[in-house]
């Protein structure tokens, strides 16, 4: 009977050791992988480095462009995303003619034009300016006032020229008066190969008038108080 029992024993411990010394040399099972970092949302990239191409025009006081005439660049700080975005969509589709502001447009994604459009928005309130006056600084002369209402300028840009009916149409008191102008003869020739702006309605009222015409009206805009402003970033202080 012990003789029996050692070997069944004998036996069963034969049979333990293979699987135990299969289980000890099996490699061991691979851990678990890192989890991966989130992914970056879209417009993830700081709307510092998005405005970054803008600061180098619109971010110097006295800026001159050339292109199609020397004048100063457009002041956007303050100025509606609404509308800087849809001036932005103009360039990247060709309605606007501009060949530096095209290839910067082009460069953009949707996201892009949103955050820009609503940094200079924002960026041209720091600082709190007051409120503007419902009607004009001051008042034109009767030749302009004529010109005024043959346009109906205030019927879109509001009576003092810086609160417009829709966010998408521009504040332009106080805006640039040679770029203005340029505006408008652009507007005035209309999609040309080169030069022009594509816009039915501006296009419209800008060939009731002739160049002296629109530089005058131009110019009285500009002379009003606005809410438009060029506001250097700390490198170009």
């Amino acid at each position: 009977m012990n003789k029996l029992l050692n070997t069944l024993f004998a036996v069963s411990v034969a049979c333990a050791t293979p699987l135990a010394l299969a289980q000890a040399s099996a490699p061991a099972a691979p851990a678990a992988p890192a989890a991966k970092p989130a992914a970056a949302p879209a417009g993830a990239k700081s709307v510092e480095a998005k405005v970054a191409m803008c600061i180098g025009c619109h971010g110097i006081k006295g800026y001159q462009a050339s292109f199609p005439e020397i004048h100063k660049v457009p002041m956007i700080s303050g100025q509606s995303a609404k509308y800087i975005a849809a001036a932005l969509n103009a360039y990247k589709t060709g309605d606007r003619k501009h060949p530096t502001m095209r290839g910067i447009a082009d460069s953009l994604s949707d996201q892009d034009i949103a955050d820009i459009s609503a940094y200079y928005e924002a960026h041209g309130k720091e600082g709190g300016k007051p409120a503007l006056a419902e009607q004009p600084s001051r008042q034109p002369s009767p030749q302009v006032a004529a010109l005024l209402q043959k346009a109906a300028c205030a019927s879109c840009h509001g009576a003092n020229m810086s609160k417009p009916i829709d966010p998408s149409y521009p504040k332009i008191a106080g805006q640039h008066a040679d770029y203005m102008f340029v505006a408008l003869k652009a507007y005035k020739a209309g999609n040309g190969q080169t030069v022009g702006r594509s816009n039915g309605v501006m296009g419209a009222i800008a060939k009731q008038f002739s160049n002296a015409e629109l530089k005058a009206l131009a110019g009285y805009v500009s002379s009003l108080d606005g809410e438009l402003s060029v506001k250097p970033e700390d490198k170009f202080r």
